[in-house]
């Protein structure tokens, strides 16, 4: 009779030390998960979500803009490591000046995630809720078939904001305002 033999979980740093194979992953409870590349578009929404974050941050200097899917631990003992579109760190959480190597111990207080046309609404609302758990204060979700922006908070009902209504996140980036249709420009 054949027996599986399971791999040992990984943690954080062991996975952050695998080599690059060039095929996206994350970590989820200490296993490898691998993901499809996302298509040009979702990568066209996610450098505009960074750009106009990071215009607001030249004139308000109030912390670190990372993108390209950053990895932020969501869970430990198993750790899970997930891949944000975009995530703002505020300098009270992580002080100026370069980030160090490996992932940060504290959670961003703002994810941006770009929903694709393949992705599922179940993974979607899983991962919305580890950053939560984690600590994050807002998850920003867009969905690029409807041009919507959905705002998730924990323990507050999800806001929806059609494209053309402003998004307005003053707990987290302070005078901070846009029309969500402009990250789908």
């Amino acid at each position: 009779m054949a027996t599986a033999v399971l791999e040992p979980l990984l943690t954080a740093e062991e996975f952050r030390r695998l080599p690059d194979d060039g095929r996206p992953k994350e970590l989820k409870r200490g296993r490898v998960i691998f993901m499809n590349l996302p298509a040009p578009r979702q990568g066209q929404i996610c450098g505009q979500v960074y750009y106009l974050l990071r215009r607001h941050l030249e004139e308000h200097p109030l912390g670190h803009l990372v993108c390209n899917d950053a990895g932020i631990i969501t869970e430990h003992n198993p750790d899970t490591v997930r891949g944000a579109d975009v995530a703002f760190y505020s300098f009270q959480r992580v002080p100026p000046g370069p980030l160090p190597q490996g992932y940060l111990p504290v959670a961003p207080e703002l994810v941006f995630e770009v929903r694709s046309p393949g992705d599922r609404w179940g993974r979607i609302w899983a991962k919305v809720g580890e950053y939560l758990e984690a600590g994050v204060t807002v998850v920003c979700v867009l969905d690029q078939m409807t041009e919507r922006c959905l705002i998730c908070r924990n323990e507050e009902a999800i806001q929806v904001l059609a494209a053309e209504q402003e998004l307005i996140l003053a707990d987290v980036l302070p005078e901070f305002r846009v029309v969500v249709r402009r990250f789908f420009e």
